[in-house]
């Protein structure tokens, strides 16, 4: 990583980190570093606007929290307001990554996400911290994972969901009526199954754990049809492949578990952090690109961290017990 690129590493994150390296040096916005950064994807422009109207935003509830936790919290406050004038970059540019990621922790610490208010305002049902079930109105059974949102409408002869976040599982009642999950630009047509919808950016994972669905990518496709075992994700309309998976090994956060073989750890600690009540900031983009298999219980996130960080060689801090950073 070089010293000029961001330490936080997701696009809002890095987004206040550049924010804050800008408010103690207005230069930095002319540079060449930061211009390259907002023109390489449309989401880094939208996600520095939001860091902007987050950090105007966020000086009231960090000023609460400083009143209810003084001592522990007050120097990474001050670290926002003002960076030390004397220093070195190295020094500097970790302190305003932390109040950068600090600020992005707040929401969680109080509950105000700013970024899912739209979601949640349109959501039927939401989960927050914990995995949750609920039983529709046609008596077909629906598990969300931790941070999900839906919306339901059953009407005009059919079931409707639309997924808006996260994941659900679902165990359909058969009515006579259509049954269709609408996810990531593209939907999933129930013909008698147990099945996941998971969202993912721009598209959406399918995984399907009984019977049979058709998944259609995007408007105008044609849709593929899914039986047991089989799991198929597309994204911006584009359908990949149809794998064969263990599809109780990829469910089983329904019974606390989460399963790898072979993925990032970026994407484990992402998983993770749906069941922690807080924030975990990864410091690191290049460990986080590092392969992981393993079992992890999503009750404890934090003992699993520790021993991915035992194998892997990075440290925990936890902070109020809400901010976790990984370096």
């Amino acid at each position: 990583m070089s010293r000029t690129d961001p330490i936080c590493v997701d696009p809002a994150q890095a987004a206040l980190s550049w924010l804050s390296r800008i408010n103690q040096h207005p230069a930095e916005a002319q540079s060449a570093a930061f211009k390259r950064w907002l023109l390489a994807d449309p989401a880094h422009r939208q996600a520095y606007a939001e860091a902007q109207a987050l950090w105007r935003l966020s000086e009231a509830p960090a000023a609460k929290l400083a009143g209810e936790e003084q001592d522990s919290l007050q120097h990474y406050l001050d670290a926002i307001r003002q960076a030390p004038a004397r220093n070195t970059w190295r020094r500097r540019a970790g302190a305003l990554a932390v109040a950068a990621c600090l600020v992005l922790a707040l929401g969680t610490l109080g509950g105000w996400q700013p970024q899912f208010w739209l979601q949640d305002v349109q959501a039927d049902y939401t989960s927050a911290g914990q995995v949750q079930q609920i039983t529709l109105a046609d008596q077909s059974r629906m598990t969300l994972d931790a941070g999900s949102a839906v919306a339901i409408d059953f009407a005009q002869g059919e079931r409707r969901v639309r997924l808006l976040r996260g994941a659900a599982f679902f165990e359909v009642t058969h009515t006579g009526q259509p049954f269709l999950v609408d996810a990531g630009g593209g939907q999933v047509r129930v013909l008698g199954t147990q099945f996941e919808v998971r969202e993912q950016g721009a598209g959406a994972q399918v995984t399907v754990r009984s019977g049979r669905v058709a998944v259609t990518s995007g408007q105008g496709q044609q849709p593929r049809e899914l039986t047991a075992n089989q799991q198929l994700a597309y994204a911006d309309g584009v359908a990949g492949q149809v794998l064969a998976v263990d599809s109780d090994s990829r469910l089983a956060w329904r019974q606390g578990w989460l399963n790898y073989y072979q993925v990032p750890l970026a994407q484990v600690i992402d998983d993770l952090s749906r069941y922690y009540p807080g924030r975990i900031v990864l410091l690191d983009g290049e460990l986080g690109l590092r392969k992981v298999s393993g079992s992890f219980p999503v009750e404890e996130p934090l003992l699993a961290l520790d021993s991915l960080g035992k194998v892997m060689g990075f440290s925990r801090s936890t902070l109020l017990g809400r901010l976790t950073l990984l370096k």
